[in-house]
């Protein structure tokens, strides 16, 4: 890798509920010290949780419905109105459930669908949660904007000689001309795109079970953690960021690494 790569950004997306569909973006704002715009704003507690929104502790994704160990949820097509608050869940082509999920009964709306559809996966009620400000349901506490190389990507499907789904990796920027695994030594850089945004990369993402599961079929059909600890040594791909100086992302710009 040389000093100035020429970096490109491939795709945004956004995650709305943890564990449910992604969203893709043409462009976001991104807010200095804030999270990815709209993303992981909700989680389907399994159970009761301890979570409290008037004092939020970063809480184990283990508490939630998700992908590790519930890989039906990636049979779901769901989408998120900001703009009305409305979830709709479609299931096989056809709109299963929706509800605004600021009211209670769209709430329950949802959660009736979830203890329905997914009764072997509940270990109590299911449960919208709600982030409040300042917080998200992200899988780290530090997890500000995930960022995947998509040439590690393509060094997986060596691995494993099989596709892989960038979206099995549930990260918000897809970045090339990076080689692969390169954005593991890029812990403590910056990134700046064309925009003004400035992302300063604080951790690697270790990678779980979660992306064993095709986002499309559900199917949990691939080994991405134990490959990669089988070939590197270790599970990681992909870092995360935190926001330095805000602005606007958009879709096919050029990034530059400080």
């Amino acid at each position: 890798m040389t000093d100035t790569p020429s970096l490109r950004l491939d795709a945004l997306h956004r995650y709305p509920v943890k564990g449910l569909s992604p969203e893709p973006m043409d462009h976001a704002t991104l807010t200095a010290g804030d999270y990815f715009p709209g993303d992981r704003l909700f989680a389907v507690e399994n159970g009761p949780s301890g979570f409290d929104p008037a004092a939020p502790v970063h809480q184990p994704k283990i508490k939630f419905l998700m992908l590790m160990r519930d890989e039906a949820l990636a049979q779901l097509d769901t989408r998120y109105d900001p703009e009305d608050g409305t979830l709709t869940i479609r299931q096989g082509g056809a709109i299963a459930a929706r509800g605004d999920l600021a009211q209670p009964e769209g709430r329950a709306a949802i959660e009736d669908f979830l203890t329905r559809t997914m009764p072997g996966s509940l270990r109590g009620p299911a449960r919208i949660l709600s982030a409040p400000a300042g917080y998200r349901f992200t899988d780290s506490p530090r997890g500000f904007v995930s960022l995947l190389n998509l040439a590690s990507v393509a060094a997986l499907e060596t691995m494993t000689g099989a596709a892989v789904d960038p979206l099995r990796f549930r990260a918000n920027l897809h970045v090339t001309g990076l080689t692969p695994w390169a954005e593991l030594d890029l812990v403590d850089r910056t990134l700046t795109t064309e925009g003004g945004v400035r992302l300063r990369i604080h951790k690697r993402t270790q990678r779980c079970a979660a992306t064993n599961v095709d986002p499309v079929t559900g199917q949990r059909d691939l080994a991405i953690p134990r490959t990669l600890a089988q070939h590197l040594g270790h599970t990681d791909c992909g870092v995360y960021a935190e926001v330095l100086e805000g602005g606007v992302l958009t879709v096919g710009e050029a990034l530059t690494l400080a």
